[in-house]
């Protein structure tokens, strides 16, 4: 059974089309879509339309309605999809059928015009390059919220989605962990409609860092803090080199700073130790 889950806030213009298209392509389906506190009658455009609804008295954000959408569906094969119309219902069939070819998630890729304006372009395009550099595979798109999934390997990671708008980063990065088949499927992505997208660049400037470190410590902390210790060694060095010529003595600094190559190595083989006790299930 295929359940398509849409989180939705205020997007109730945007739905009374897109719920139709849904339906007409795949009657069989089951039809979720998780009302994030909205003001706008979302519940009311799903009623006319036959659609479950999930609604929330306040806002929990895009990850919290990901998780409600997953353990309300009763489908074996999960899609998630935007609801402010961006994304074709159409690619929907093409997303199963790349799933059916064995790959346990298979996510929409974006191209370039199909980014929400330039910085945030390049700010994807930097997850992706550094994603693939951890993992050792191409990631195409590391943030679309379009991806057709396995119900039960996607709820594996549920305790792990944050409430906030990267749950397509972490289940991603989870996914890849776990050695569960990923695939990418190019994917054109329409005009937004309805109100402007949620997410602003400059309140978003300190969740642009949080994502990177959280993309290097969900799947290998050590590769971000082997290196991180290597820079305090070699700076220790540095530092101890340029003492010992100008005043033929060791500093201070040099001693914490190599201090600080320790603590953070050591750090990195703690992180990596509860990184495999988080990803621990039973077969």
């Amino acid at each position: 059974m295929l359940s398509i889950i849409l989180p939705a806030k205020n997007e109730a213009s945007a739905l009374a089309d897109l719920l139709p298209s849904i339906r007409r392509m795949h009657p069989q389906a089951e039809i979720v879509v998780v009302d994030d506190g909205s003001s706008d009658g979302t519940p009311a455009v799903c009623e006319k339309h036959g659609v479950t609804c999930l609604s929330s008295p306040y806002s929990m954000g895009n990850g919290a309605a990901i998780k409600r959408g997953a353990r309300a569906a009763r489908g074996d094969i999960l899609v998630f999809m935007d609801a402010d119309g961006q994304h074709d219902p159409a690619d929907i069939t093409r997303l199963l059928a790349r799933l059916d070819e064995g790959y346990d998630m298979v996510v929409g890729a974006r191209d370039w015009d199909g980014q929400a304006g330039v910085g945030r372009g390049l700010a994807n395009g930097f997850y992706n390059w550094l994603a693939s550099r951890i993992t050792g595979h191409r990631v195409q798109d590391l943030t679309s919220g379009f991806r057709a999934v396995r119900a039960d390997r996607f709820r594996q990671f549920l305790y792990l989605l944050p409430n906030g708008f990267s749950y397509p980063t972490t289940s991603t990065m989870a996914f890849f962990r776990n050695a569960y088949g990923v695939a990418y499927l190019p994917i054109r992505v329409a005009q937004r409609e309805g109100s402007t997208s949620h997410i602003r660049p400059l309140r978003d400037g300190l969740r642009f860092l949080l994502i990177i470190f959280k993309i290097a410590t969900l799947y290998s902390p050590l590769k971000l803090f082997v290196p991180a210790s290597g820079v305090f060694f070699l700076l220790g060095c540095a530092n101890y080199a340029r003492t010992y010529f100008t005043d033929g003595r060791l500093t201070n600094m040099s001693t914490l700073l190599w201090s600080a190559a320790v603590i953070v190595f050591l750090i990195g083989l703690i992180s990596e130790q509860v990184t495999a006790l988080m990803y621990q299930r039973d077969d």
